[in-house]
Order: structure tokens, then C-alpha cells, then sequence
């Protein structure tokens, strides 16, 4: 069997471990999932009418705002879900299974990719339930192209590529799921401090920068263009140069600590 053939199988195997894991134990994807919705319902029906009003100078009504603020919650939602993966990662390196599998004759990155497979599956699910939940409240892409459509699913997919591997890393280099899972927050946290809920023109004027200049607030100003018809300007590359860069750093962390001899 040739390499490749030996990679595609054995990635195939441990991502079918995962997706049985998911099935059977579905609290932990089930509560990361509530976040976000819980969020949108929040902002929505609690601040939606305000937070209109605000960003239009007045006299707008919430559904104004439910437009504004879905593209945030779908990359925050994909931010949510990949924690489960560092949680996962993590458990199986406490428990021992993956210094069982560097002992095995299988493809040493299968079990890494399986894992990272299989949390972009969930995360991709995870976006489209959170959308139908959007679609529900009143959101609506009329003016979109398939080729948006289209364009818009490769960055979701790619966006959540790159924070899988930044999740698998935090999961390597974890000694506990509980460690695991703290190490990863930031990857909701960041959304908060982005351009999610509020233009980063409303921010205090030293803060622009650091909402401005990091992974989340390009990615969603790109998605919102897709979705929307808004401008996109220089945010598409960032957005893009962002995911290369974080699935790069990921890939390389994740490796360099599967790779290290156990202590």
C-alpha cells in the first residue's frame, strides 16, 4: 500500500473515532453550541432595537441589527465548537491512547488529522444549525450571488481549519480537558472585542487597533460583504493571510508536540 493510500485510510479510521465519540457523548457539542445561540437571541430581542437605533443614528428597528450581527455569531460560533477539540485532544493524551497509537503501524498524522477533520464537520454543522436559528429570527441574503454563497462556505470552512489546528495545539500542550478547555476561551472571548456586535469606528479610539488588527473582525467584515453587499475593501486578504497564518502555526504546534518523545 502506498503512503498515501496508508494516510487516506487510517485518517478515515480515526476520523470515525471522533464522529462516535461526538455521537455518543453530544453534551459537550450541544453546550459549546448554546453560546452562540444564546448570544444572537440575546442581542436580538434584548439590546436589538437599541443597538439599531445607535448604528443608524436613530430610528431603526432591530432587524436592522439582526443582519449586522449574524456573520459575528457564525465565526463565533465556529470558535465555540473547535474547543471541543482541544478538549478531546487533551483527554486523549491524559488517558494514554495516543502514546498507544505512536506504538501502532498507522500513519502517525492520521490521528491528528481525524481530529481535526472531524471538529471542521462539526463546526460546519454547528454554523449552518446557528444559521437556520438566524433564518428563524428574520435574517435574510437576498441580494447574494452563488458565487458569494459560495465564497462564503470556503472562508467558514477555511476560518475554522485554521482555529481546529490552534485547538488541537492548545490540546497537545494541556495536561487536563479542564486545562484544555481554559486555554482555548480566547477563541470566544476574541468576538467579543471584534467587530461582531458594534463597528470598531463606535470604540474608544486606543482600542481600535487591537479590534481592528486581529483574526476574528477581517474574517467577519469579509462574510458580511458576501452575505450583505457591504464593502470588503483590504478585509478579504487579511481575512485569508489570518486563516493561512493560524492553520500554519496550528499545524507545526500540533505536530512538533506529537512528534516529542514522552516524558
Amino acid at each position: 500500500m502506498s503512503s498515501l493510500s496508508l494516510a487516506v485510510r487510517d485518517s478515515s479510521t480515526m476520523l470515525r473515532r471522533n464522529l462516535l465519540h461526538a455521537r455518543r457523548y453530544p453534551s459537550l457539542t450541544l453546550n459549546l453550541l448554546l453560546t452562540p445561540v444564546m448570544l444572537l437571541l440575546l442581542f436580538v430581542y434584548i439590546f436589538g432595537d437599541v443597538m439599531s437605533a445607535g448604528m443608524a443614528g436613530g430610528g431603526a428597528d432591530r432587524s436592522d441589527y439582526i443582519a449586522y450581527v449574524v456573520p459575528g455569531i457564525l465565526l463565533m460560533t465556529i470558535g465555540s465548537t473547535v474547543i471541543g477539540a482541544a478538549v478531546s485532544v487533551s483527554t486523549d493524551m491524559s488517558e494514554g491512547i495516543i502514546a498507544r497509537f505512536r506504538t501502532m503501524a498507522i500513519h502517525r498524522g492520521s490521528v491528528l488529522i481525524g481530529h481535526v477533520v472531524g471538529s471542521v464537520l462539526q463546526s460546519l454543522a454547528s454554523v449552518v444549525l446557528v444559521g437556520a436559528v438566524a433564518v428563524a429570527i428574520g435574517f435574510r441574503s437576498t441580494d447574494a450571488t452563488a458565487l458569494e454563497w459560495l465564497a462564503a462556505f470556503a472562508l467558514i470552512a477555511l476560518f475554522a481549519l485554521a482555529l481546529t489546528w490552534i485547538a488541537v495545539g492548545m490540546g497537545m500542550a494541556s495536561p487536563n480537558a479542564e486545562a484544555a478547555s481554559n486555554s482555548a476561551m480566547p477563541l470566544i472571548l476574541l468576538p467579543l472585542i471584534s467587530s461582531a456586535f458594534t463597528p470598531v469606528e463606535a470604540m474608544p479610539g486606543w482600542f481600535q487597533p487591537i479590534a481592528q488588527y486581529q483574526p476574528f473582525t477581517p474574517a467577519i467584515e469579509t462574510l458580511r460583504g458576501l452575505l450583505l453587499g457591504t464593502e470588503i475593501g483590504y478585509n478579504g486578504w487579511l481575512a485569508v493571510a489570518w486563516s493561512i497564518a493560524l492553520a500554519v502555526l496550528g499545524y507545526r504546534w500540533s505536530a512538533a508536540s506529537f512528534n516529542r518523545d514522552p516524558k
